[in-house]
């Protein structure tokens, strides 16, 4: 567990962390049992994950460890488990193979033998032995394994309890906070090297190792692929290569990148550009970053993220007429979802171990939905702000061919300056993303510390 805390600090933190876990699982599993009595769940079997190969090849697909052992123990190696039962002290079961092909160390961490304890095996396959005689849940992806350990069907991966577990995970930790703190602060320093990089010339691929060297990570250790898109590549929203031609010439940096401290990770995105950009695309930023700090501004607990999303969108709206891209007033843009034609996606999602984090859809414990709204369909998240609830803010703005063009002869597209759109295609769009947490009468920014 690397982090800049004290090791006492950081220890008793993590011991508070499985504290407030132990009581969740607990709680899920009276929750879970009460609903449903055929469960009569005892405990919990948390795999890790196992690693697998690329098709028709020995190469191992890089590994991902599981999101709710991650939860518990910031360890991305495949086929370890932790064993939760209430009353009882979590096992961590550390399997560590007799290999000499891979290194298979684990280092373990002294704040480990306080919280688990902790049996060692040679390989999963003599899990089982050690299981105690009880009615046990399995979550993971290996349902193959947990069968052959004597798992019932029913008991794998059961939804009830999952549905529990994730809506929990949206609210943090003391000690997750401080995680996603450090991988804020990991990942500014990233996104510095990476402008430098940019006003010097550098191409995608040179922004891409700056920011990773700034970091001191490899790709495989990112929590997402890194976004680093030049000029009409930042309209693309996923964009995915790293092109190594010569780029002095370009005018825009979109960079949505983050950095991952003990299994949680941060998500911030930067658009740059150079004096000699397109002016009005200069001014579009300027307003973009401005309304960005509005929408961080406006959080607080009891909000319905939508509402968040729908400031968004008016903001965009308002930026669109104010930069004469569109001649309608706002209301009537926002009636023909025209905002939406600029920034397709949502303005956020939960945030912490995964990336777009598990329950953002989730009105309750129990599992029911809450999609978003018809207008919105790529909202992530729909969920009443908690304190200690942790998301982005990434407001957008961007012109994408594939979206405009299909309405340039449509009534919808007598709203547009095509002539103005045609002169910013070549820019690709904004995008200004924080990671923020709401506290118990504002929000605190993660990213602006």
């Amino acid at each position: 567990m690397k982090s800049n805390n004290s090791s006492n600090d950081l220890s008793k933190s993590y011991g508070d962390h499985i504290a407030e876990l132990r009581r969740n699982y607990e709680s899920s599993l009276i929750h879970v049992n009460s609903e449903n009595g055929a469960m009569g769940i005892e405990g919990v079997l948390i795999h890790s994950g196992s690693e697998s190969r690329y098709f028709a090849d020995d190469r191992i697909i890089p590994f991902q460890a599981y999101g709710h052992f991650l939860h518990w123990l910031p360890l991305n190696r495949p086929d370890q488990f932790v064993y939760i039962a209430p009353t009882q002290q979590a096992i961590y079961f550390q399997v560590v193979p007799q290999d000499f092909w891979y290194e298979q160390t684990i280092m373990t961490e002294s704040s480990w033998d306080e919280q688990f304890k902790i049996i060692r095996l040679t390989s999963a396959g003599e899990l089982g032995k050690h299981l105690p005689n009880a009615r046990i849940t399995y979550l993971g992806a290996e349902t193959e394994f947990a069968s052959s350990i004597g798992i019932h069907t029913d008991l794998i991966n059961p939804d009830a309890l999952l549905a529990y577990l994730d809506f929990q995970r949206a609210i943090k930790t003391d000690y997750e906070l401080e995680q996603l703190r450090e991988a804020n602060r990991a990942g500014l320093l990233g996104h510095a090297a990476a402008r430098e990089s940019f006003l010097l010339g550098g191409s995608e691929y040179d922004i891409h190792m700056a920011f990773l060297n700034a970091c001191g990570i490899l790709e495989e250790q990112s929590p997402y692929t890194n976004i680093v898109a030049l000029d009409e590549k930042s309209a693309i929203l996923h964009y995915q290569h790293k092109r190594r031609d010569c780029a002095q010439a370009s005018q825009v940096l979109l960079i949505d990148a983050g950095c991952r401290v003990n299994g949680y990770g941060s998500d911030i995105t930067r658009t740059s550009i150079k004096e000699t950009a397109n002016t009005v695309f200069k001014s579009l930023l300027t307003g973009m970053e401005k309304l960005e700090q509005e929408l961080v501004c406006r959080i607080k607990p009891g909000m319905a993220y939508q509402d968040l999303h729908d400031a968004a969108l008016a903001g965009v709206a308002d930026l669109l007429i104010e930069h004469d891209l569109c001649k309608q007033p706002p209301a009537a843009l926002i009636d023909q979802n025209i905002p939406q034609l600029f920034m397709p996606h949502g303005v956020g999602h939960l945030l912490g171990i995964q990336v777009h984090d598990v329950g953002g859809q989730q009105k309750d414990i129990a599992g029911g939905s809450s999609p978003p709204a018809e207008h919105s369909p790529a909202l992530r998240n729909t969920r009443i702000m908690e304190e200690n609830m942790v998301f982005t803010v990434e407001p957008g703005l961007y012109f994408i061919p594939l979206l405009l063009e299909a309405e340039r002869n449509q009534a919808r597209g007598k709203f547009i300056n095509w002539e103005l759109v045609d002169a910013l295609y070549p820019c690709g769009g904004i995008r200004v993303e924080d990671n923020v947490r709401v506290t118990e009468q504002g929000v605190e920014n993660l990213t602006r510390q």
